[in-house]
């Protein structure tokens, strides 16, 4: 036993001291394929030797049981904490029962060790069957390679039974592996431009690379090309920067965890990580990027490639775009089987023009895959990237070129045409002005993508609510509803092409602006739409919204309900049809942040910003007015769901500034009056609305100290993300608050038996049975992990932006407790919170409150006593 023990020790050190020298050979140099290659081999003789130490003990093993390598490890590919895939193959007359405790042991001794092992155990005619529902473990199949053991029996796995299964299920496997590929794109946005990319499981990444190696495989046999994609340099390169990139991120995070955030991005460019030349000579950190994102086009190149050159029968994949089969002639190309296909110029004769040098010909190819969501057939591809010259030289701007880029911009697909355009060099042609956007990684740590498919996704956003259906009933409230009424608005555009070409230049100026893009992006407009010759209305329209493009997102984190906020910014932009395009580009650009940032919520209030602001420019009602019509009219419906109380709820709504009423339905009303008239039972009256997007929860209670406060700290105890909140009284001292709010932890989503604690909980709270500080200590957490974006906090105080409130906006970085320290804040200074908008882009907290003190606004003295308790509340708060 001691013996045992003695050589298992050394062994795990014998195989420690092999990890850190290779660790010490690639800190030194040395390459990520040769790290590979020496991890794989030092594997391969600890896996060789525990086989030999068992076979010692267990004779069993001699014969009908052979131990494969497979998966990555099949490759040769084990990176530095990569797990080692194993597979006890067993021929029919080997007894599982009989290995199983030497199959244990070799697993456990390779786990002392420090090696995460994944094994199966197959006897060989399970090899052949494949189950659509486990297509990982054929695929992993496809890499093998014998360790040790019966050669007789690998052999008849690798000359007959892989064989067999290929043949057989080639086309159920090609299949699943597509709809793998398919649903994992889908996952990452379909979109290899990321901040923050995975570099094995995004789009471009290592995973695309092995998908390639598996079609090659798997159409071996029937003597396509889908290996050619292997014998492209660029797809080379690529791979190697990548095997050499994923060592590098394994021996930083000291695990096998594959994503390139910030820290990791700074850390490779100081390094040249991957760069042709001496390794540790920095470069900057955008310029390394966009050398990551070459590598990651070439090979998602190479994977679509791979794709068309399966046979017909899989040609249209749900991988790709939906698209035509039917062929379509169109004079200098032609659409056959989703593809399009330039005439060559050898077809057309030996004096003729080259198609693909003709600029007018390029922009219809473009238009037409805009129109139709067709791909470039490979040699189309090819000589379009090599003719940017002959097109440079020949290209006429002014009026033609704008018609034909306007066909390309209103077209359905028109993001995935510009993406080509964009790859090719050939966007870059037409507009200069967006090269400085390539690739480029804006760090907020809010938006997902680069600035360049940011752009792309917006548009795209935009074509979708071209064709987006009416809403049912049961969609009310659901992004389908929200849809549905911003895609009429869009339908009724005079000018939509000129809503797509601001999209497409809203964001050129973050390329050389360090302060306002915006302006900046407006600067460099004006210089392409003198080049197409717009007239001065389209290129005002354009020009300003450029310039204005962010006030709608600004204002939304103002009071849209206070008349002084809507005629401020209605003042910005002047006429319906800017509000119409400004509005519709809101909607887009907040949805093209990333997937969960238009929430309905955003939605329904960028929607009664956009009809507030159409009422006060089309000048048809007197906002005072009818807003006293509008508050009586909804006293009286409330009153009518009440027979018989409508002195009473007079009472209860007197007081109440004009802006309840406005924001709440008869119903709600009617139960908010009910509540009140329960106090008598009980002073704290709850009414909990859940919902899986945005939850409400109504507080009415007599008004007294640190009533806010209360409410934010219970919530925040409870991992709740409040979205906005708002606090109103009546003339009895009857508090109406109410928060909405989302379930960060889905903890109410995923256990529905919470839902009642969670509401006595804040009960608790409320009545003072439980003081919150209680509840919150079940949440305090050790140290913080550092932000990736430090925030500067500042305080900011507006006296014009509300007729009744002082608007404090507070800007801070986003950490827990953080409303409920400003809270704190305003109720010790003795200030009221009218209206609380709570948001977070990233990491960045905006929260912007209307406070009032004594019934007015606040004095400049009560300002800057309060900035300067502000400030020093969110300091302590950060430690």
């Amino acid at each position: 036993m001691q013996a045992s023990e003695s050589t298992g020790n050394e062994r795990r050190n014998l195989y420690q001291r092999r990890m850190f020298e290779i660790r010490g050979a690639f800190e030194a140099g040395a390459s990520g394929l040769a790290t590979l290659a020496a991890r794989t081999s030092a594997v391969d003789e600890l896996t060789c030797s525990l086989w030999q130490e068992a076979l010692e003990q267990n004779p069993r093993l001699a014969g009908g049981v052979a131990l494969l390598a497979i998966g990555g490890y099949g490759r040769r590919e084990l990176f530095p904490h990569s797990d080692v895939d194993l597979l006890f193959l067993l021929d029919a007359k080997a007894s599982e029962k009989d290995l199983k405790e030497s199959i244990r042991r070799i697993s456990q001794e390779m786990w002392d060790c420090g090696i995460r092992v994944a094994q199966t155990i197959r006897r060989l005619p399970e090899c052949e069957r494949f189950s659509p529902d486990n297509a990982e473990f054929t695929l992993a199949l496809l890499d093998h390679r014998l360790l040790i053991g019966d050669a007789g029996l690998y052999a008849r796995l690798s000359r007959d039974t892989l064989p067999k299964l290929v043949e057989r299920d080639r086309n159920a496997v090609v299949d699943r592996l597509l709809e793998l590929t398919r649903e994992r794109h889908t996952k990452y946005g379909s979109t290899l431009f990321h901040l923050e990319p995975n570099i094995k499981d995004c789009p471009g990444g290592l995973r695309d690379v092995h998908v390639c190696g598996w079609l090659a495989i798997l159409d071996g046999a029937s003597g396509h090309s889908a290996s050619s994609a292997a014998e492209d340099n660029g797809f080379r390169q690529a791979v190697e920067f990548l095997h050499l990139l994923r060592c590098f991120l394994h021996y930083r995070h000291e695990r096998d965890d594959n994503t390139l955030d910030w820290q990791a991005q700074d850390a490779a460019a100081a390094m040249s990580t991957g760069l042709n030349g001496d390794r540790g000579s920095p470069v900057d950190a955008a310029y390394w990027m966009r050398i990551y994102f070459r590598h990651a086009r070439s090979i998602e190149r190479a994977l679509k490639r791979g794709i068309e050159d399966l046979p017909a029968r899989k040609q249209s994949r749900k991988i790709m775009l939906k698209r035509p089969r039917a062929a379509e002639s169109f004079g200098e190309f032609r659409i056959e089987r989703g593809q399009l296909i330039l005439r060559s110029a050898v077809a057309l004769g030996s004096r003729a023009e080259d198609p693909a040098h003709n600029p007018e010909v390029v922009l219809e190819v473009f238009a037409a895959m805009a129109r139709s969501g067709c791909t470039l057939d490979r040699e189309t591809e090819e000589r379009l990237s090599h003719a940017l010259g002959p097109i440079s030289a020949s290209l006429e701007e002014g009026p033609a070129l704008w018609s034909r880029l306007k066909d390309i911009l209103v077209g359905p697909y028109a993001g995935h045409a510009l993406r080509a355009m964009h790859a090719l060099g050939i966007l870059e042609l037409l507009v200069p002005e967006f090269h400085g956007i390539d690739a480029l990684v804006i760090r907020d740590a809010y938006h997902r993508y680069t600035v360049d498919e940011h752009t792309f996704v917006l548009i795209d956003t935009l074509h979708s609510l071209e064709n987006s259906p009416v809403a049912t009933r049961l969609e009310w409230g659901s992004h389908a509803e929200w849809a549905s009424r911003f895609g009429a608005l869009l339908r009724e555009l005079p000018h939509p092409a000129l809503l797509y070409l601001m999209a497409l230049l809203h964001d050129t100026g973050k390329g050389r602006s360090t302060g306002d893009h915006a302006e900046e992006s407006a600067r460099m407009a004006r210089a392409l739409l003198a080049r197409l010759e717009l007239d001065s209305y389209e290129s005002d329209l354009v020009t300003g919204l450029i310039a204005n493009h962010l006030e709608m997102s600004s204002t939304l984190r103002r009071d849209i309900f206070d008349a002084e906020t809507v005629r401020a910014f209605a003042g910005k932009v002047q006429t319906p049809e800017l509000l119409r395009m400004l509005t519709l580009f809101t909607y887009a650009d907040i949805n093209a942040v990333h997937p969960d940032a238009l929430t309905p919520w955003k939605a329904e209030n960028l929607w009664r910003l956009y009809i507030a602001t159409a009422n006060y420019l089309d000048r048809s009602v007197d906002d005072d007015r009818v807003g006293a019509q509008e508050a009586q009219e909804l006293v009286d419906r409330v009153s009518a769901l009440i027979p018989d109380r409508r002195a009473s709820v007079a009472e209860f709504l007197e007081g109440f500034p004009e802006r309840y009423v406005l924001t709440r339905s008869a119903e709600q009303i009617r139960t908010h009056f009910s509540m009140a008239e329960r106090l008598s039972e009980d002073r704290v009256q709850l009414d909990f609305r859940y919902s899986p997007a945005v939850s409400e929860l109504t507080v009415v209670t007599p008004d007294r100290a640190l009533l806010f406060a209360n409410m934010t700290g219970a919530l925040s105890a409870w991992g709740m993300n409040i979205v906005t909140a708002d606090a109103f009284s009546n003339r009895k001292g009857i508090v109406v608050d109410s928060f909405r709010f989302t379930d960060t932890f889905r903890t109410l989503e995923m256990n529905s038996s919470e839902h009642d604690r969670f509401v006595k909980s804040i009960y608790d709270v409320m009545t003072g049975a439980v003081p919150v500080e209680k509840l919150l200590s079940g949440r305090r957490r050790g140290r913080r992990k550092a932000p990736k974006v430090a925030v500067q906090p500042r305080v900011e105080f507006n006296d014009e932006a509300s007729s009744h409130s002082t608007l404090v906006e507070v800007v801070a970085q986003d950490l827990p407790g953080l409303l409920r320290a400003l809270s704190l804040t305003l109720a010790a200074h003795g200030h009221n919170i009218e209206v609380a908008l709570v948001d977070t882009e990233g990491e960045t907290a905006i929260d912007v409150f209307y406070l009032t003190h004594e019934g007015a606004k606040l004095e400049k003295q009560q300002q800057r006593s309060l900035r300067s308790a502000l400030l020093h509340a969110m300091e302590e708060n950060a430690r």
